[in-house]
C-alpha cells in the first residue's frame, strides 16, 4: 500500500447530512445526498446503492479458463466477461461465487482462492466487486436465471490477457479480475498455467 499522510488524508472526508431516497429497484437504488464538504459548504451526491458482486476466474489444469460472453443491454453489444454476479441478501461471498460458476458456465470447483476486490465506479456507486480463482473444475449443467442467455467461451488463459491488452476484452469487472488473478497465479497458483 502506499505511504499516504493520513493524517491529511482525514481532512478530505464528507460528513452526510441527509438521504433521499430517489429510486427502489429490484437490484439498484438511487440516492441524493446532502453533505457537508471539508471546508464547510454543503453540496448534492447522487450515488447508487448496490449489494456487492463477485467475479470467478476458473481455471483448468492445463491452463484454459472459461469466460462467458453475454449481451449488456445497457452498452447494447455483446461482451467476454468472467462469470461473475450479485450478492444475494445474507450470503457470504464465497456463496455467491460457487453459485454464478454454476449457474452461468454449469462448473463446479474442489478449491476456490480469494484474490481480493475493487470497486468499478467510485463516483456513483457504493459496489463492491471480489474476486476468486476456482481450480479442480467438474462440469454439471449450468442453470442459467430465466432472463440471463450465455454462451461459455474456453481459452488459454494467456490468450485471454493478450485479449485485454488488445482491448478486445474492455469490460472493467473482466480486465481487473483476469489481471489480479494472473499475477496471484504466476506467484502463488497450485499448478503452472
Amino acid at each position: 500500500m502506499p505511504k499516504t499522510n493520513m493524517i491529511k488524508s482525514k481532512l478530505l472526508v464528507e460528513e452526510t447530512k441527509e438521504t433521499t431516497q430517489i429510486y427502489e429497484g429490484d437490484l439498484l437504488h438511487v440516492k441524493k445526498d446532502s453533505a457537508t464538504l471539508p471546508d464547510g459548504s454543503v453540496s448534492t451526491r447522487e450515488w447508487i446503492k448496490h449489494p456487492g458482486a463477485c467475479a470467478i476466474v476458473p481455471v483448468y489444469e492445463n491452463g484454459e479458463i472459461m469466460l462467458i460472453q453475454q449481451f449488456r443491454y445497457p452498452a447494447q453489444q455483446i461482451f467476454l466477461e468472467v462469470p461473475a454476479g450479485k450478492i444475494d441478501p445474507g450470503e457470504k461471498e464465497l456463496n455467491t461465487a460457487q453459485r454464478e460458476l454454476r449457474e452461468e458456465t454449469g462448473l463446479e470447483a474442489d478449491h476456490y482462492q480469494y484474490i481480493g476486490h475493487f470497486y468499478p465506479c467510485i463516483g456513483y456507486s457504493d459496489e463492491v466487486i471480489h474476486i476468486y480463482t476456482a481450480w479442480g473444475l467438474s462440469h454439471n449443467a449450468s442453470s442459467e436465471d430465466h432472463d440471463e442467455f450465455v454462451e461459455n467461451e474456453t481459452l488459454s488463459f494467456r490468450q485471454a490477457m493478450d485479449l485485454v491488452d488488445q482491448g478486445y476484452i474492455n469490460d472493467g469487472k473482466t480486465v481487473v479480475s483476469l489481471s489480479r488473478t494472473w499475477s496471484w497465479w504466476q506467484e502463488h497458483g497450485p499448478f503452472k498455467i
